[in-house]
């Protein structure tokens, strides 16, 4: 698995390891249920999908963790338990593609819709990572940032 691709894992399975067990196990909300697709949403339906979401992501049944979708393809990513990633996405040939300030280098994605949510394939070296949207709210991720405390 490419390293950045490990890392969007880690950091997704930190932060989702914060939600309330409720919250993972309560089905896609009903606006979410669609017909499974084989195309991959385009930019401007993954924009309008997940905008103003948190969505949380795993693999089979291993949660990854959270991203925050701002305006203006603007991003937040944690994984379970690690500090908050803040990058931007972009369309490039078909994939959604999400670059964070700790890494200029492109994380590609396939997102399809499907009747519980979100499946997303990873179009890096290893060719076959899959996550699934587990977990869906408004609610932003808790980012206090490194070093706070005492």
């Amino acid at each position: 698995m490419h390293p950045a691709a490990r890392l969007a894992l880690a950091t997704l399975l930190l932060a989702v390891q914060t939600l309330p067990i409720q919250q993972l196990a309560r089905p896609a909300l009903a606006e979410s249920a669609q017909p499974v697709a084989n195309t991959p949403l385009s930019a401007a339906e993954f924009e309008a999908y997940a905008e103003g979401k948190t969505l949380s992501y795993a693999q089979d049944g291993v949660v990854w963790g959270s991203e925050q979708y701002l305006p203006g393809r603007k991003v937040v990513w944690a994984f379970t338990e690690d500090d908050c990633q803040y990058g931007h996405w972009f369309e490039e040939q078909g994939n959604i593609c999400f670059v964070y300030d700790n890494d200029p280098a492109p994380q590609c994605w396939r997102f399809f819709r499907e009747a519980t949510g979100l499946r997303a394939i990873f179009m890096g070296a290893d060719g076959g990572t899959s996550l699934s949207e587990v977990a869906q709210s408004t609610t932003p991720l808790n980012c206090p940032g490194p070093d706070v405390g005492v």
